[in-house]
């Protein structure tokens, strides 16, 4: 057998690490790519699919990066003893107040059988979810409805009277030091006079048209009715003291001077959290279905207020709103229903008239 001599051996290694150099990183480059086009396709193209889902991303993040949250539970521990027991009854008062103050309530009878939270979402600390963020920090001031400056007081007892249809909470009482308290904790972050970002309801942008009732019917018993029944009743709790969906109409709903009577109210707080399920990030509603059912629920018959004393000047009548008389030119039923678009134009152009 012929030697084979070290010069030839050291050449064809260093040939072969010579063409190892150059296919190697192809190789790694191949692999990576096809990689690359497993999870996300390739990048010259996008599926009609893709683009809808991108368009939804950029403006949920738009909307809603960066929303207001309520402090945490563990900085509680830093209070007073005394003070963090009437936050904690105050937050079980929000969440559970037909079992105190409702019909059948342990404390005094005053209520609806509803809960604060059946519309102050997640004990009032649900983004865009009708939350107290911005009261502490924002009260008191004036407000069109009574004509004068109110406090935190009165806007609690407006919502007994109104969205609970029930009396005014004694002011002096534990019930009412507690509920305040715990409105001041999940405030206590929120500079003076200024309303964060996820505060209170989405304002919706409105419909070019009025919005309607029938069109509404139909997403209310597609999307709505499972929970809500088909008239309107809700769901009561095996306790019989509260309900485990609430009613949207009917005699222990809310009455007609509660702000989701307003049918913008109604509609920028089922778009971000209704049906079950939904949450700021993922709507399941459209905003067309938001207005339209929002109509439907508040032609439903429910309890009546006396509103005789409400708007003192009705030239701050808000443009939805139901009741004459106004300074404008427009009807009951388009305050009502819409546009709304010519009113808030007439409204803008007469304002130095106010």
């Amino acid at each position: 057998m012929s030697k084979i001599e070290p010069e030839k051996v050291t050449a064809r290694l260093t040939k072969i690490l010579y063409l190892l150099s150059i296919l190697m990183p192809l190789a790694l480059i191949f692999i990576l790519s096809i990689v690359y086009i497993q999870l996300f396709g390739f990048p010259a193209t996008k599926t009609k699919e893709a683009e809808a889902s991108q368009k939804e991303f950029v403006k949920i993040d738009s909307n809603f990066v960066q929303l207001w949250t309520a402090p945490s539970e563990w900085r509680m521990s830093k209070l007073d003893p005394e003070e963090q027991k009437l936050i904690k009854y105050g937050k079980e008062l929000i969440a559970h107040t037909a079992d105190y103050l409702g019909p059948k309530g342990s404390v005094k009878p005053i209520s609806n059988g509803m809960n604060c939270q059946n519309c102050h979402l997640n004990a009032g600390t649900q983004p865009w979810g009708n939350n107290y963020f911005a009261v502490q920090a924002n009260y008191p001031k004036f407000r069109e409805r009574s004509g004068t400056v109110e406090n935190q007081i009165k806007r609690v007892n407006d919502c007994f009277e109104r969205s609970l249809n029930g009396k005014a909470l004694d002011s002096t009482s534990r019930e009412m030091r507690a509920i305040l308290a715990y409105i001041k904790w999940i405030g206590s972050d929120v500079p003076k006079k200024i309303t964060p970002k996820g505060a209170g309801i989405f304002k919706l942008k409105g419909l070019k048209r009025a919005t309607d009732p029938e069109k509404g019917r139909i997403v209310y018993e597609q999307k709505c009715q499972s929970c809500h029944q088909a008239n309107g009743e809700g769901i009561l709790a095996e306790n019989g003291k509260n309900y485990t969906y609430p009613p949207l109409w009917g005699q222990h709903s809310y009455n007609n001077g509660a702000g989701l009577y307003r049918i913008s109210n109604f509609a920028g707080y089922v778009k971000y959290n209704m049906p079950l399920g939904t949450t700021y990030e993922r709507p399941q509603l459209s905003d067309e279905e938001a207005w339209d059912v929002a109509a439907f629920v508040n032609t439903m018959p429910r309890p009546t207020k006396d509103l005789s004393k409400d708007w003192p000047s009705i030239a701050g009548k808000p443009f939805d709103h139901p009741f004459g008389p106004y300074t404008d030119p427009f009807s009951e039923q388009q305050h009502k229903y819409g546009p709304y678009k010519p009113i808030k134009e007439w409204k803008e152009a007469h304002k130095s008239k106010k």
